[in-house]
């Protein structure tokens, strides 16, 4: 029998696991779940803010409940789970739902049942409370055995939870801030051609700032608006949105380590694992450019109120703007404070408040934006019917268009009636992630990028570059006089194939060497794109069974 059957406790913990279970297929007819502890299962920052936002719940796999332990051990009291004071509902979701995990990883080496230090009581308590969907938290007493213990104190589930969070958040701003930049573009008609000046074609441009700048172009492609003023805020949006992506990132690949870490104690463990200092300085990192893409934002949203007629709507965006622009600078003050003060988990939740802040002053750049472009809210009807006479409409992005026609088509249009407040709301709920829309508002901007249609314009590839007129005429000279020094030696030119037989290279390089291309050839034999000269040489040398000569050779690789 196994250990279940023969447990009457056990018994009714599975039955209480599979009522748990039953409820969370019944919500998830509503909403998603998220599966924990399963075999070779990956948890992700995504997967912590749908149940932290509530919308998705928790079910616990089934073969976890098989590693808890089944003997009796001796329980210390606790006041709490660890979870500290002052978090949001959303942030105690997060703290939770990445404590779970927590524990089922750490149970996961066990051999067996009689091996673990972890029970199922915990696990179905915070399951519980997770599934519940309660606004508040009474947690009260709770009495946990010596490995839970070591997993409620040195797992960092709070902070990790938090940097979830942020993870999430930071993931989908740097995707959406892009169009609405581009927007900006267009409403101020800011000149780009210094986008192009990024790529210089040696490979020592920023990898992040070309990408932004060439999404950027895709946006803006066949716009006739862009290109007639020299603007600051415009010429530097692919380096501080470059450098904001590549901190992302690097947030990204820490948080999706530490959140399928398990917590180890006795011998194996520490004290101090480090996680606290390693995600305070990764999240430090991040913190200048969120200010810097927040600033950057509310610069180009005071360029564009400049272009909105209505005088009501380019006050209430100014007033909004500037306030959390203010709220933005105060509060990244306060999470400083807090990093100093060595308190990571009050700097992470100060960082969480300013992520959503410059989410805010992205979204009224867009409402900036689209009614300087559109005419939405902007004047009178007499106003516009007289400048629809006068005034040709500039001609936009092919982009750019299709944002504007998606706001336009969710909430963006107005109506005559509709408070100027109540119309700025709707198109921010646009840029909400937490709102209904966002996710088809992040779909039609991927579709828009990422289509390889006329929208997409041709580059070159990863590591090579044109040569034009001017260093054409460098390298010739420069060809020349090398060439002139190996004729006055005595050497003759050498001209060797591109490809070589695959097996000839891999004897240098090696058979997992990424430095060799594969190419399709006629023979039948597999050749590959040779990498340097040498090889070709050695190759020549050994065929004509040459002892000395004098050659040189110039060509590309």
């Amino acid at each position: 029998k196994s250990p279940i059957q023969k447990d009457p406790k056990l018994r009714f913990v599975s039955l209480s696991r599979a009522l748990l279970c039953d409820s969370s297929v019944i919500m998830a007819a509503k909403s998603s779940s998220i599966t924990l502890g399963g075999k070779g299962s990956a948890f992700s920052s995504s997967s912590v803010y749908k149940v932290a936002s509530g919308v998705a719940n928790v079910v616990i796999d089934s073969a976890a409940f098989e590693r808890f332990s089944t003997k009796s051990l001796q329980l210390i009291k606790r006041s709490s789970f660890g979870i500290p004071e002052g978090l949001t509902n959303e942030e105690i979701r997060a703290s939770l739902v990445v404590l779970l995990n927590k524990l089922l990883l750490s149970n996961s080496g066990s051999s067996s049942p009689s091996s673990s230090t972890v029970r199922s009581v915990l696990p179905v308590k915070i399951l519980e409370i997770l599934n519940s969907k309660n606004e508040s938290f009474d947690f009260g007493e709770i009495e946990v055995t010596e490995g839970e213990n070591v997993v409620l104190e040195k797992s960092w589930a709070s902070l990790i939870g938090l940097c979830s969070i942020i993870d999430h958040k930071s993931t989908a701003l740097s995707q959406i801030v892009d169009s609405v930049a581009a927007l900006s573009c267009e409403a101020t008609k800011g000149d780009i051609t210094s986008f192009s000046s990024l790529d210089s074609g040696d490979g020592f441009g920023c990898k992040d700032a070309i990408s932004v700048a060439g999404d950027l172009k895709v946006l803006l492609n066949g716009s006739k608006a862009v290109g007639k003023f020299d603007i600051e805020e415009i010429s530097k949006i692919p380096r501080i949105h470059g450098k904001f992506r590549d901190v992302v990132r690097s947030l990204h690949s820490d948080a999706r380590i530490e959140l399928n870490s398990g917590v180890k104690g006795g011998k194996t463990g520490s004290g101090n694992s480090g996680v606290g200092e390693a995600l305070g300085a990764t999240l430090s990192a991040l913190s200048k450019p969120i200010k810097s893409v927040g600033e950057c934002s509310f610069l180009r949203a005071k360029l564009c109120f400049e272009s909105i007629g209505n005088e009501d709507l380019r006050n209430l965006l100014f007033e909004k703007s500037s306030v959390e622009y203010e709220n933005l600078k105060n509060d990244l003050k306060l999470a400083y404070d807090a990093l100093f003060e060595e308190d990571y988990c009050g700097f992470a939740q100060k960082l969480n408040e300013s992520i959503g802040i410059v989410w805010r002053i992205v979204g009224l750049e867009a409402v900036a934006a689209f009614s300087a472009l559109s005419g939405e809210k902007k004047t009178n009807d007499e106003d516009k019917e007289k400048k629809s006479k006068d005034v040709k409409k500039a001609v936009l992005g092919k982009g750019t268009s299709v944002v504007i026609q998606f706001i336009k088509d969710n909430g963006g249009g107005g109506d005559k009636m509709e408070p100027l407040s109540q119309w700025v709301e709707q198109i921010l709920n646009l840029l909400n992630p937490e709102g209904q829309s966002f996710e088809s508002f992040l779909a039609k901007v991927k579709e828009i990028v990422e289509s390889n249609d006329s929208r997409r314009l041709p580059k070159l590839p990863k590591g090579t570059r044109d040569f034009a007129e001017a260093q054409m005429v460098i390298r010739e000279k420069a060809f020349a006089i090398i060439q002139n020094v190996f004729k006055k030696h005595g050497a003759t030119a050498l001209d060797t194939p591109v490809f070589e037989l695959r097996e000839t290279l891999m004897g240098k390089y090696g058979e997992d060497s990424k430095l060799i291309y594969d190419i399709a050839d006629q023979g039948g034999e597999l050749c590959s794109l040779r990498y340097d000269l040498t090889v070709p040489f050695a190759r020549f040398v050994a065929m004509n069974g040459i002892t000395s000569f004098k050659r040189y050779q110039i060509a590309k690789v």
